[in-house]
């Protein structure tokens, strides 16, 4: 067992992770539930890749998430910033003021009530004993409650999180930016990070969850990069660059829908471009692979799909169901790259996969990153290229057009559908998705698949995001949407395939040329308005000169030709 190391940072990177757990949780406890769907225990995820075992200073065993959350102060609403496990520190109640005599004020912040779900989440937790068949119906009415108190309800990501964190998990940053309006670019963050204490504690808190680790196999990385704190994911990685040199770092930088929306005047535009490519460019000089996520819109993501987008709870789920695909072949249980059982193939580490992406071909470590979600049922068979059709896009401003020769891309299929909506054995899986890359007109020069047939699980705090189309298990039943259906959720579907891809390929030129010209045009040039932000920000000529040659560097994999110019200059 290699174990990850899971980091997420800014709003709504927590409120993709909040998404991510809650799988995570509905997976152990499926494991354990005799009632429910079998793949759940014979095809088994390590869980232990992602969790700690430990236990209380009463002797309670716990298990929890290897992680390192950081949020603005105030943003975990009615849970503790020790998590579940603990209670606040009396000593961070105390106001420390060491060289005042007089009186001393304090004020304290009406803390936020628990909404429906979490009130029954504590209900559960203390009332331990069996439930008859009186008590189940009347959870069952209660479900319908909590699901529509969630759509409608959610303004915290911890509102809807149902695990349990460790005391070192949870780390809430402090400033005068606790206004987010003021908070939304890259500059705005430079009084954390030149808060060398608040940095320190960050690293402290990592370390403590990496030292305790046998083999670590990677960190993965989630950062909200839409304003200040891609400044602070920045610094942040730059340190375990330093500290940990040998472990590879999978970057996710999510975006919800709402953060695309348009510039108000030419400062904002120009403030906006600006940020967009410093923090580019600083973030992926300290990983060593890069999944943008996030569209402008993800309502058209698929028919079968209904996203609101102005709703957190919504967008975020997607993005959480994506990074959880791209994570199970780092938990399969056999382990090599060639493996193969009845339970799993093509198992990986993030070493191997960083190494497969970003090492082969043009060397590139920006990823695009498709899902498809349902995956499509293998017994569709009208055209051999279902499932190409069926992933969509999730990465930002990347080329339509999929005719690259030099494409090396991994695949991850789980929980998908055969004849008669039963599982699909690992085989069927392997031939279907060989028969689709056979059928596609431009090859790419490597794939990789990653099987297993456990599937996505749908907890109880999901959005209700389903068409009426799909089925109890991800099955398709008709692509005939009455009007005014309403959008199924968790009540009505409790698991559906997924198939998520990375590929690195010139798709993402755009991506990166976009941000590139946005630094030479508007930050490079004398007496401009971008410039001046620039210098505002802290960034001195050399260091705006070194990201743009960062950037200019990324480029040049696709285009020969720049390293024939530089050699000749």
């Amino acid at each position: 067992m290699r174990e990850v190391v899971t980091v997420q940072v800014g709003g709504f990177a927590n409120f993709v992770g909040s998404h991510f757990w809650n799988f995570q949780d509905e997976l152990l406890g499926l494991a354990d539930d005799p009632g429910a769907d079998p793949v759940f225990r014979t095809a088994a995820l390590d869980m232990d890749v992602l969790y700690r075992a430990g236990e209380t200073h009463q002797g309670v065993a716990t298990y929890c998430p290897r992680l390192v959350s950081v949020g603005s102060r105030g943003s975990l609403g009615s849970l503790s910033s020790s998590g579940t496990l603990g209670s606040s520190s009396a000593a961070a109640d105390q106001p420390n003021v060491l060289t005042w005599s007089g009186n001393v004020t304090k004020s304290v912040a009406k803390p936020h009530e628990r909404n429906l779900f979490l009130q029954s989440l504590s209900e559960e937790e203390q009332n331990t004993s069996s439930s008859n068949d009186r008590n189940n119906a009347k959870k069952s009415v209660e479900d319908k409650d909590l699901v529509e108190s969630l759509e409608n309800g959610v303004k915290f990501w911890t509102d809807y999180s149902k695990v349990q964190y460790h005391p070192q998990s949870l780390c809430e940053l402090y400033g005068s930016w606790t206004d987010f309006d003021k908070f939304d670019n890259y500059g705005a963050a430079r009084e954390v990070v030149s808060e060398w204490s608040q940095m320190e504690e960050l690293n402290e808190r990592l370390r403590f969850f990496v030292e305790e680790c046998d083999h670590i196999q990677g960190i993965q990385f989630i950062v909200d990069d839409s304003g200040g704190f891609s400044s602070v994911a920045a610094q942040y990685l730059e340190n375990i660059a330093d500290d940990y040199t040998n472990t590879p770092v999978l970057l996710y930088c999510v975006r919800d829908p709402v953060s695309h929306g348009s510039s108000r005047n030419q400062r904002e535009t120009v403030i906006r471009s600006l940020h967009d490519a410093v923090s580019f460019s600083k973030l992926s000089s300290s990983c060593n692979l890069m999944v943008p996520m996030g569209l402008p819109s993800l309502s058209y993501l698929s028919p079968l799909l209904s996203i609101k987008d102005e709703k957190y709870f919504h967008s975020s789920a997607i993005c959480a169901a994506a990074i959880h695909s791209l994570s199970v072949p780092f938990r399969l249980q056999h382990a090599g790259p060639a493996s193969d059982s009845a339970h799993s193939s093509g198992n990986l580490d993030i070493g191997e996969l960083v190494h497969i992406l970003s090492d082969q071909g043009r060397q590139n470590m920006v990823t695009a990153l498709d899902v498809a979600m349902p995956a499509p049922s293998l017994t569709d068979r009208k055209g051999l290229r279902t499932i190409q059709r069926s992933l969509r896009a999730l990465t930002p401003e990347i080329s339509d057009e999929d005719e690259d020769p030099y494409t090396v891309e991994s695949l991850v299929f789980h929980g998908a559908l055969g004849s008669g909506g039963q599982r699909a054995s690992i085989s069927q899986v392997k031939d279907f998705v060989c028969s689709a890359l056979e059928g596609r007109e431009t090859k790419p020069k490597f794939s990789h698949l990653s099987v297993s047939p456990c599937p996505l699980p749908v907890p109880v705090p999901f959005p209700s995001i389903f068409s009426s189309s799909i089925g109890q298990h991800g099955e398709i039943l008709s692509n005939d949407l009455p009007e005014g259906t309403r959008p199924k959720g968790s009540l009505d579907v409790v698991s559906i395939p997924m198939a998520a891809r990375l590929r690195s390929s010139n798709a993402v030129v755009p991506f990166i040329e976009r941000r590139s010209a946005s630094l030479q045009k508007l930050g490079m040039s004398r007496g401009g308005l971008g410039s001046q932000v620039l210098r505002d920000w802290g960034f001195g000529k050399e260091e705006v000169e070194d990201m743009g040659e960062h950037l200019a560097k990324m480029l040049r994999p696709f285009y020969p030709e720049m390293d024939l110019s530089s050699d000749s200059d």
